[in-house]
């Protein structure tokens, strides 16, 4: 696998994966306009494993106190983590959808709708009107202490919905958290912190399997793997502090106009592609 592959489908994967633009709809559409042929599951499991070392590392200390305090221990942090003491199971909760539709369609996401294109195009636009809406109609007043068990699987549901490629796992949760008028950056952290289990759930699945039905890396794949945990790492965690700071002043507005820009260019492409051949 070509070095400069792994590293801009690294770098594409830790930015686009926190940023709510879709990572599916940047490494499938990126690989596709180069020509670049699939970089197998070695890679992607790199990936992967680069994504949960972000946010692991990222918020290591609010998960050491959203685990002392799920199970009945003292931990000074947070404010509002602390003034939420059943968070850990709030976010159990909120995991639950996304496991049930991985479980259920993970064929379908990985081996039909990825290769979509259209799809792709469409869920940019579709998810970029949806945070446009929720962005007017949120009150943003809810901080993680007031994060109810409706507002936890209102958002896991919304979640359930980043199989499709081009939804975009942040995306559509952050807007469902400012549908329950969680305060913008809040309803990033608790985006980023619900996903936490979801994608490590998902590594792990995934470096299961690689082991299972190949041994272990590929001997060729080994230093591609290193360098695409490593790179997706340090984006991703990159990735996280620029979010956080820029929703702490700013609107989703940049993020909207990218989406819908992005997604008519794709579905013209998909198009033209169509008719073409």
């Amino acid at each position: 696998m070509p070095l400069l592959q792994v590293i801009v489908l690294g770098i594409v994967q830790g930015l686009t994966e926190f940023l709510p633009i879709s990572s599916s709809a940047h490494l499938v559409l990126i690989s596709w306009v180069l020509g670049w042929a699939d970089q197998g599951q070695a890679f992607d499991v790199a990936l992967h494993v680069g994504t949960v070392a972000a946010v692991i590392v990222y918020f290591f200390r609010d998960w050491i106190q959203i685990l002392a305090q799920g199970f009945g221990i003292r931990f000074q942090g947070d404010s509002g983590i602390s003034r939420n003491r059943n968070l850990l199971w709030l976010l159990a909760l909120g995991t639950l959808p996304i496991g049930i539709a991985g479980y259920i369609f993970k064929t379908q996401a990985e081996e039909v709708w990825r290769k979509n294109h259209l799809l792709i195009g469409v869920m940019m636009v579709v998810v970029g009107l949806i945070m446009w809406i929720a962005e007017r109609v949120g009150r943003k007043q809810k901080d993680l202490g007031h994060v109810s068990a409706g507002d936890a699987l209102a958002i896991g549901v919304a979640q359930a919905f980043a199989i499709f490629p081009g939804v975009s796992r942040s995306g559509i949760t952050i807007s469902a958290g400012l549908f329950r008028n969680l305060d913008r950056q809040e309803a990033a952290r608790f985006s980023f912190l619900l996903l936490t289990p979801a994608v490590l759930a998902a590594a792990g699945k995934d470096l299961y399997d690689l082991i299972k039905h190949h041994r272990g890396i590929p001997a060729d794949m080994q230093v591609p793997f290193a360098i695409g945990i490593l790179v997706s790492a340090l984006t991703g965690g990159a990735a996280i502090h620029f979010l956080l700071n820029f929703l702490r002043r700013s609107s989703l507005t940049l993020f909207v106009i990218y989406r819908v820009i992005f997604g008519i260019i794709v579905i013209a492409l998909a198009v033209f592609r169509y008719r073409g051949g």
